[in-house]
């Protein structure tokens, strides 16, 4: 369905839609549900990405939604580091529909490398990635802000720059989340962020990467959402405390994060109170294939 609106803009010469033509922002809470599925950061890697569903049970052999009411969370970071990050977008995109048809759900939360694509923070993309979009856009040639960047990275920018069609895609997506008492964000959740308010939050990140309005100061910085890693990088006494704070305010009984490869697979810190879902399962970081199942206060890592 996306693939096929970014075909139409290229081919009419159509604006990208702003955001009032999105649909209805994806609630940042929803109610419990019988099983929830997590999975940390893809990182471009389509491959590994389809065996880690397969794993789960998620998809079937021709990699279509199998999973019937089963509710997916993927934390983040689909970009960067990978050859196949449009093929990777544009397959989560197609299972969401399938999920939905199902009576599932497959929420796709934004990273800090989605994030850094919508401010054109390109260090992290490989030479396929920036070959990747060539086909995906069409280039205005006197476009200052393309003008600006060396010709291989133009593709790269038109399709991820604010209001641009893979951008558009990327603010359907909510950056935090909340079902029944279980948190998912990528880096973390601090009581700043409380604070200032999470839909707040969800709202403004998402209304940026549609060419909207600017980001919000929060997520430029190491303690944003996206780029903390206060509980995922051995959190000492101060931050579980941090984290007993976080999850007392919102009711949570645990936070699931991704963001720091966690080198013998997904591992809990806190007395179980928060889950370190990465597990560096793309080919760049060759860690192993694993997932993370919550069913009530059940919790257990699948591999």
């Amino acid at each position: 369905m996306f693939r096929l609106t970014v075909l139409i803009i290229m081919t009419l010469g159509l604006a990208v839609p702003s955001h009032a033509a999105l649909p209805e922002p994806t609630p940042t809470f929803f109610p419990p549900v019988e099983r929830i599925v997590a999975i940390g950061d893809l990182h471009g890697d389509l491959d590994r990405t389809l065996d880690a569903f397969q794993m789960a049970g998620i998809i079937d052999q021709s990699h279509h939604w199998a999973a019937g009411k089963l509710v997916v969370v993927q934390t983040g970071d689909q970009l960067d580091r990978g050859d196949q990050e449009q093929a990777l977008l544009e397959f989560l995109d197609r299972l969401q529909g399938e999920a939905l048809a199902a009576g599932g759900r497959l929420h796709l939360l934004n990273g800090n490398h989605e994030l850094m694509n919508g401010r054109l923070d390109l260090r992290y993309v490989t030479e396929g990635g920036f070959a990747d979009f060539e086909d995906a856009v069409t280039l205005n040639e006197l476009d200052s802000l393309l003008l600006a960047h060396e010709p291989g990275q133009r593709a790269r920018v038109a399709a991820f720059r604010p209001g641009g069609p893979y951008a558009m895609l990327l603010a359907e997506h909510n950056t935090i989340l909340m079902i029944g008492d279980n948190l998912f964000v990528h880096g973390g959740v601090l009581p700043s962020h409380l604070d200032y308010g999470l839909e707040k939050l969800n709202r403004e990140i998402q209304w940026w990467l549609a060419g909207e309005g600017p980001a919000p100061e929060e997520i430029h910085t190491s303690k944003s959402p996206t780029w903390t890693r206060i509980y995922s990088n051995e959190p000492d006494e101060d931050s579980c405390l941090t984290l007993d704070e976080v999850l007392t305010r919102l009711g949570a009984a645990r936070m699931i994060v991704g963001h720091t490869v966690q080198d013998e697979g997904i591992v809990a810190h806190c007395n179980n109170r928060v889950w370190c879902i990465d597990a560096g399962l793309s080919h760049y970081y060759g860690g192993p294939i694993n997932a993370l199942e919550i069913m009530g206060d059940e919790v257990r890592v699948m591999r």
